[in-house]
């Protein structure tokens, strides 16, 4: 008999990510309390906070204009990504922007005065996205910045004269580059050899530096600052893990960031007076969001963690002790059953030694049903945070791996690369060995093994259950690619050249994909089949799950596909996380079944 079913677990309502008020009375964050993501605001003097954001899509993000209490945030249409910027006045006011819903606007920051804000766009080719201003009282909208590649905006100047911008030559490799408003020149000003990335930037307080991350020259991300004109980086700061989310102070004289420390994050505070480092205590889980309070007295940052769902804490600059400050997602009925899991680490077929989150259930016999759980990206990360599905399955007596095979950030640029192009299928085997390893503890039922992904997790699973078709019990693909050469045919054509660096060409090496894909192997799949897909996929279009389906549905092969109206490539609404999780928890109870 059951002990719960899912419901309460989906039900968590988590903040997203929150943004202090300039003026220091409020914070604004998001949430899906109402089922559907919006703008909520906390006055420090009320208990609960009150939704200011009525909606009927949801809100993809929130940032505060310079000096003023309006925000601008962003919405899509049913997850096709295709954002459009909007003025949140503060007064409640809705001001449309962009105006554009066929082009995706990435916002990117505001002016010094809060007149005007930048941003990048696909308008002016698919291919391609190039920078734009807009003024916050015409309207007027300028072309500035327009090249083939993809560009970003990354901060304002602080005399408003000019836009620091990024790159993206490849997800993993970037440079940045001021661009004059005045002279409409590009400068560029982190020529580097091989791969670099560059993120969290922050100038001075003369605005002449700019500290940030970076791992050029190295294998991890550390801090440092480019002293602009000169060109020239200085390491402040570097460990054998990726430093993350960089900020700092209104006064230019502290920073905060976190390490992540094998999927797991430790709070940092610099001191750059006094040239000396702090560190804070928080639960297990990923700290993200970093702000400090306008009077700088504190710093804020989102925790999500196995055992705490996604809240807002704060810390005390003068004691270092952190505090829970919103409890959105407190569910009593679940404090106690909510399970953290241990690192493991395991050799593969080349005695790597690959680490995975292990979470053990608390009540369960010898030889427990394995969920085994991959990451899309491939450039990520199984994090340990709250999971809803994964912590169910904990209660139904499985046990649950989520491995970060080869091609995972977090341990490295090398270890990133692992699985670049011809090496795809050295990724699936570390997940064979896994289990394998698992199964020689005695800990897990070997006839009882399913594996559950999404996006490139997804196309992990499809590749697994077709090419290692005896090993599992049962399988859940959730918006993955049943093809790399479909995929990069299908995908949004500014994205194309990005996922390229990372898998391939077909003119190169569709050879290759055909040899792989999923798709060609078909007949061999003996486990059951889940197979979840979102319509308006821009990322990976739903005619990778409805070509598998096929296949599989015409050789009356056992397969579920539960095809999403009004979702992307993520599951944004309640109503459609319920039903979709739902099916998967009966999915798997029908063919594992808990112990």
């Amino acid at each position: 008999m059951k002990e719960i079913t899912i419901d309460p677990f989906i039900h968590v309502r988590m903040v997203k990510s929150f943004e202090y008020d300039p003026k220091g009375k409020n914070i604004s964050f998001i949430s899906d309390f109402t089922g559907l993501p919006q703008v909520w605001e906390l006055d420090r003097e009320d208990r609960w906070p009150a939704q200011t954001s009525f909606t009927l899509k949801g809100i993809t993000f929130i940032k505060y204009i310079a000096s003023t209490s309006d925000l601008i945030i962003g919405m899509d249409v049913d997850g096709d990504e295709k954002e459009q910027l909007y003025l949140l006045k503060e007064g409640g006011e809705k001001i449309a922007l962009t105006n554009s819903p066929e082009h995706i606007h990435l916002f990117g920051d505001s002016s010094p005065d809060g007149k005007w804000i930048a941003w990048s766009s696909n308008r002016r080719s698919q291919h391609s996205l190039d920078v734009y201003i807009q003024n916050l009282e015409t309207l007027e909208i300028r072309l500035v910045f327009a090249a083939d590649g993809t560009y970003l905006v990354e901060k304002w100047f602080p005399d408003g004269k000019s836009l620091l911008v990024k790159k993206a030559n490849s997800p993993l490799d970037h440079d940045l580059g001021v661009f004059s408003l005045l002279t409409e020149k590009m400068d560029w000003i982190t020529a580097h050899k091989g791969e670099a990335s560059y993120k969290d930037i922050h100038f001075n307080k003369d605005g002449d530096h700019i500290y940030l991350l970076t791992n050029q020259d190295r294998e991890f991300f550390g801090l440092a600052f480019i002293h602009i004109a000169s060109k020239q980086l200085t390491w402040l700061e570097q460990g054998e893990w990726d430093i993350e989310d960089l900020v700092l102070n209104k006064d230019k004289n502290k920073l905060a960031f976190s390490m992540n420390e094998g999927g797991i994050s430790k709070g940092y505070l610099v001191d750059l007076v006094q040239s000396k480092l702090y560190t804070w205590d928080t639960p297990m889980g990923v700290i993200s969001n970093l702000r400090f309070t306008p009077d700088q007295q504190k710093v804020g940052f989102v925790l999500n963690g196995p055992t705490h769902p996604s809240d807002i804490w704060e810390v005390e600059l003068n004691t270092l002790q952190a505090k829970r400050l919103t409890y959105i997602s407190r569910a009593p009925i679940l404090e106690e059953k909510l399970i953290e899991p241990e690192i493991i680490s395991f050799p593969s077929f080349d005695q790597r030694p690959i680490p995975a989150f292990y979470y053990k259930p608390n009540h369960r016999d010898e030889g427990s049903p394995l969920v085994v759980y991959i990451h899309g990206g491939p450039e990520s990360q199984t994090r340990a945070v709250y999971s809803p599905f994964l912590q169910y399955f904990l209660t139904q007596g499985y046990a649950v791996a989520a491995p970060n095979i080869r091609g995972s950030t977090g341990y490295g640029k090398t270890y990133t690369h692992l699985d670049d192009g011809r090496k795809r299928m050295d990724a699936l085997k570390d997940v064979i060995y896994l289990v394998e390893w698992l199964k020689k503890t005695g800990e897990i039922n070997p006839e009882k093994v399913a594996i559950v992904g999404g996006s490139y997790g997804g196309f992990i699973v499809l590749a697994a259950i077709s090419h290692y078709p005896n090993l599992w019990a049962a399988g859940i693909d959730i918006v993955g690619m049943s093809s790399l050469r479909t995929f990069l045919q299908t995908t949004s054509p500014w994205r194309k050249k990005l996922r390229e660096a990372e898998y391939g060409t077909i003119e190169k090496d569709g050879d290759y994909f055909d040899q792989i894909d999923p798709l060609n192997h078909a007949d061999n799949i003996a486990a059951p089949l889940m197979v979840i897909h979102g319509v308006n996929d821009p990322r990976v279009s739903i005619q990778e799950s409805e070509q598998i389906v096929r296949k599989l549905m015409n050789r009356d092969h056992p397969v579920t596909f539960i095809r999403i109206e009004e979702e992307g490539h993520t599951m944004v609404k309640l109503k459609n996380k319920i039903n979709s999780y739902s099916m998967m928890a009966e999915f798997l109870e029908k063919y594992l079944g808990s112990n």
